[in-house]
This record gives C-alpha cells, structure tokens and sequence, in this order.
C-alpha cells in the first residue's frame, strides 16, 4: 500500500502529547512508520513536504523530520502538472499546501494520504473531485484493523 503523510501528519510525535487525541494520533504516526520502515508500507514523499518542513522553526525537529523522510521510497516533483492540480484544488476549497499535497499524492499513486488536520480533512469531505482518499491517521488505522 502506498501513503503519504503530509508535514502535519510527521509532525504529531513532537506535539505536546498532554492532549488524548495528540497522544492517540502520534501513537499511530509512530506506528504508521514503523510499518513503513519494516517494509509494509510505501511512503511516496514530495517536493512540497521537503518545502513544508525546511520551514520549521525548531532545529532539532526539523533535522528529526529529515531523517524521516529518508525512509520515503518516492519523491514527487512539484512540476507544471500539480501546480495545475493544485489550483483547481484551491478553487473548491483547499487551502495552499494542503491542495499541493493533494496534488502530488495523485500524481504518486498513492492509497492514502494522512494528515491530523481538520480543516484539510473537511475539505476532503466536501471535494467529490478527489484522485486519492485523504484520512486521518487514527481513523485509518482503525479502518484498516476491522
């Protein structure tokens, strides 16, 4: 199965985990990886998301989403046709990054794209145009067990 967690979704393991949903959702993140790392999984990565997390403030978690993303087995390229995508996502209600994920989670073939954001979940709901089912980590790991 091919994922792609988008900069939100890699993030969560360093979220202050006080909060049962951060703490639940950064428990299958976690998990999440560890199938990726054992071969169960294929991470198809991007362009945009290595954009997305050389802007994090935090040096220490920046440098730890880097090494993250070496377990990627792809990385989409940000070219003319996402661009395209992404506009059109934008128009029905994505906001940037999140329609540009989307876009190169399309463009990857990917079986899932996973983020913890609602906002960006929301949109998914409400888009009937979309090539790739976005989910929220939790959710889909429970999916996936039943």
């Amino acid at each position: 199965m091919r994922i792609y967690l988008d900069a939100c979704c890699l993030n969560r393991p360093f979220d202050d985990q006080r909060q049962e949903r951060v703490h639940f959702e950064a428990e299958c993140v976690e998990a999440i990886i560890q199938h990726i790392q054992g071969g169960q999984l294929e991470w198809i990565g991007s362009w945009a998301l290595i954009y997305e997390i050389s802007y994090i403030t935090e040096p220490e978690r920046r440098l730890q989403l880097f090494r993250l993303l070496s377990w990627a087995k792809e990385t989409v390229l940000v070219r003319d046709v996402e661009e395209r995508r992404s506009e059109e996502l934008r128009a029905v209600g994505f906001k940037g990054m999140d329609a540009l994920h989307v876009a190169c989670a399309e463009s990857g073939n990917v079986d899932v794209l996973l983020t913890t954001d609602d906002r960006f979940l929301r949109a998914a709901e409400r888009c009937l145009s979309l090539k790739v089912r976005v989910d929220n980590p939790l959710q889909w790991l429970k999916d996936q067990i039943l």
